[in-house]
């Protein structure tokens, strides 16, 4: 691999026809005039470098190139009408993809390339447009075979395509396009074979010519609005085709039949749709070329692997979140690299060649039963195993190969016996092993500290007991560890301080990443693209990666799956609802990244350490259930993330914080301490014992003070009384009179005492 400045000394091959620097790292920029000294040369591809600012004006000097590709550079330029015209008119193929050029390119620059066959245009951060308009009076006089325009922010279809007759590439993807499918360009291109329209936003339903589309070999619609249902005849309108994308659109329904006609599709990916019903058995008996099957996402039913499944050629098979219903031990797919049928309602054993799929197997979220069958090794090369909540039981499938696997998830299962009888020594290549809510026994075995690249643990709702084992703290990659849910005893090691809980970073996206490339299907006889250099219009198109990470965790009080990217943004360190002993090391202050910390459901003793107001990224805190005693540390309030905070039921005591996130907080992420009290209370305890008084009291401070009197209620309510209560008196008085004897005879023997109290002080 060559680096550095073109050798001056090329620029002495006056006779050279062809010159290829491709695939090597040439920086800088082009030699200027010294590649146009070339004169005679026919093919110039500097593809895959980093040379950079634009190419050359006097390029136009060399009257014989008719290939020019600089794709995959550092080209950072304005695109301007006048260096697009300094080329050669000889040209007749054209590469400047991905590069950095700006500005705005029109068609109308290139108008006089009357042998111009092959333009392919990329655009960079929105930094780069195409005109899609151009003056009615400009004859545009090429004819293109091959034109790929992507990612321009185009809004509508070029103009000049509705007058190209002999396309056989086409490539509008990811543009802004928004109309329905453009059938005249099937119908005015006979020897169309390539269409890429993908993301984009075309709309409406998909309708076809009248007539068979014979040499249609790649179709890719995929992430559109199209809607509606497929026509009945639309796998006889497509025989030869070889690959068809329509994933991440709004078809519906069943299935045409006629889908099995097309006996040459090596690829067919329908994920992330409305379909339903049953796949047709056409398609699963009579294509028998497929290599790579996508339909998941969707609303099928039935079984999928009945008696007369015929695609044992199968690299890729994707059928999860549907409905499929049925077991797998009715087929036997020993070529698979991927199988992924997940979210479906398959029973049953799980199949013995299961066992030897190379790359990726998910069978989560079914109703699998029994054992794993280990009666051979698995792949060498498995990367991604996922069985979880399954029926699966007895002891952990002891044939994984741990050379090269990345992450192992088994939880939601009945899996039992020890951990240590699962794990190797060492692992270079875990980062996800996740065995949670089985019935796994025994002790956490010191050799996970040796799974150095180990980036979640999860090992919650088992029986584990014992310690933590010290040498967790050797998992300096670790993002997130769940331990909760045990008999784990003793204290929290403080050499956790050696674990950042960092962010992940380049996780939870996708794991697995497949490609699919046809040669030379698209380029035309004898290599018309390149002479000398051979230069063939390969395509290769990703497949939608699989191996998504799905985590359930108990965050923010709540547990809930996470899957994807956004486990890119957790950390997580959780050991609540266990037996662990003594305080809070101050320690954990180094966790300056961890987002949610749960200490909860323990006996851990001691103060609320002042160094947790150091985790500044912390967006949940959880240390309730436990003997905790003091102050709540002030200093917490500077936790500007913090949306959950549980200190109930420990001993705490004093005045709770009202400062910045903590004014939010409930009065019950603090009940169960009878010393705690708020700041405008007076020591006025929070308890989850509630009296009758205070409860009173509560309730009429919320509407007001206590002393507070409605008078026109008083005297409403007063006055009638009295004059009830005065009648009452006076007629039970006129009804017996002796009662009157008996008031005025208490009045006669008062008035007598004061009298004689009165002449006694008059005598002293």
């Amino acid at each position: 691999m060559w680096s550095g400045a073109i050798p001056p000394s090329i620029m002495a091959l006056h006779s050279l026809r062809a010159l290829s620097l491709s695939f090597n790292m040439f920086n800088g920029s082009l030699p200027n005039p010294g590649l146009c000294e070339l004169k005679r040369l026919q093919e110039l591809d500097l593809s895959q470098n980093n040379f950079e600012g634009t190419f050359p004006p006097c390029l136009n000097n060399l009257t014989s190139l008719k290939l020019l590709d600089i794709s995959d550079n550092l080209f950072s330029k304005t695109l301007s009408s006048d260096l697009i015209q300094s080329l050669p008119l000889s040209l007749e193929f054209i590469d400047i993809c991905h590069n950095n050029f700006q500005g705005l390119f029109s068609f109308s620059s290139i108008g006089n390339y009357s042998k111009l066959e092959v333009f392919m245009l990329t655009g960079y951060n929105d930094r780069l447009q195409v005109d899609a308009q151009y003056p009615k009076w400009i004859n545009l006089l090429f004819q293109f075979k091959a034109l790929i325009l992507s990612d321009l922010s185009l809004n509508s279809i070029p103009q000049f395509l509705f007058y190209q007759q002999k396309l056989r590439v086409i490539d509008l993807s990811h543009n802004k396009l928004k109309e329905k499918f453009p059938i005249w360009l099937l119908q005015n291109n006979s020897n169309l074979k390539f269409m890429n329209l993908r993301n984009n936003s075309f709309v409406g339903e998909l309708y076809l010519p009248s007539y068979e589309i014979r040499n249609m070999v790649w179709l890719d619609l995929s992430n559109n609005h199209f809607t509606g249902k497929l026509l009945e005849d639309f796998g006889d309108k497509l025989l030869g085709l070889q690959y068809l994308n329509l994933s991440q659109n709004q078809f519906e329904g069943a299935l045409p039949s006629s889908l099995g006609n097309m006996r040459d599709l090596v690829y067919l990916d329908l994920a992330f749709n409305f379909f339903s019903r049953e796949v047709p058995n056409e398609l699963l008996v009579r294509c028998c070329k497929l290599k790579h099957l996508r339909l998941s996402y969707n609303r099928f039913n039935g079984q999928f692997f009945s008696s007369k499944f015929n695609l044992s050629t199968l690299f890729h098979l994707e059928l999860n979140n549907n409905e499929f219903t049925g077991s797998l031990l009715n087929v036997k797919l020993e070529t698979l690299e991927i199988l992924d049928v997940s979210d479906n309602y398959f029973k049953g054993p799980i199949p013995t060649w299961a066992n030897q799929v190379s790359w990726l197997i998910s069978m989560r979220n079914n109703s699998f039963e029994g054992q794993f069958p280990c009666q051979q090794p698995m792949s060498t090369l498995l990367l991604f195993l996922d069985l979880s909540h399954n029926f699966l039981f007895g002891p952990l499938p002891s044939c994984i190969d741990f050379t090269s696997i990345v992450e192992i998830h088994l939880e939601g299962n009945k899996f039992t016996g020890l951990l240590q009888n699962f794990l190797p020594n060492f692992s270079s290549s875990l980062s996800v092993l996740n065995l949670r809510e089985n019935s796994l026994s025994g002790v956490i075995p010191d050799l996970i500290g040796t799974f150095i690249n180990l980036k979640l643990l999860i090992l919650g709702k088992n029986h584990l007991k014992g310690s933590i084992p010290k040498t967790l703290c050797l998992l300096e990659n670790i993002s997130i560890m769940d331990l909760s849910s045990n008999s784990l005893s003793g204290t929290i090691p403080s050499c956790f301080q050696n674990l950042t809980f960092g962010v992940m970073k380049n996780d939870g996206e996708t794991l697995v990443q497949d490609q699919l490339q046809i040669l030379n299907e698209f380029t035309d006889e004898n290599h018309i693209y390149g002479h000398l250099i051979k230069k063939n219009l390969d395509l290769v198109v990703d497949i939608m990666a699989v191996g998504l990470n799905e985590i359930y965790l108990v965050d923010k009080n709540r547990g809930s799956s996470y899957k994807g990217s956004i486990l890119n943004f957790m950390s997580t360190l959780d050991m609540s609802c266990n037996d662990l002993t003594g305080e809070i090391p101050q320690e954990l202050e180094k966790f300056t990244q961890i987002r949610a910390l749960n200490l909860s459901h323990n006996q851990l003793t001691g103060s609320i350490p002042v160094t947790l107001s150091r985790l500044s990224m912390i967006e949940s805190l959880d240390l309730c259930c436990n003997n905790l005693s003091g102050n709540i540390p002030p200093e917490l309030t500077n936790l500007n993330f913090l949306e959950i905070f549980n200190v109930s039921y420990n001993n705490l005591s004093g005045q709770i914080p009202k400062k910045g996130q903590f004014s939010t907080f409930e009065e019950s992420s603090y009940e169960g301490n009878q010393f705690l009290f708020e700041p405008s209370l007076e020591k006025c305890c929070i308890t989850n014992i509630k009296t009758p008084h205070l409860e009173s009291l509560a309730s009429n401070v919320t509407k007001g003070k206590w002393y507070e009197v409605d008078l026109l209620a008083f005297r409403a309510c007063f006055f009638p009384t009295y004059v009830i209560f005065f009648l009452l008196i006076v007629s039970l008085l006129y009804i017996n009179p002796h009662w009157l004897k008996v008031p005025l005879y208490f009045i006669s023997n008062i008035n007598y005492l004061l009298n004689l109290s009165f002449f006694n002080k008059l005598s002293c």
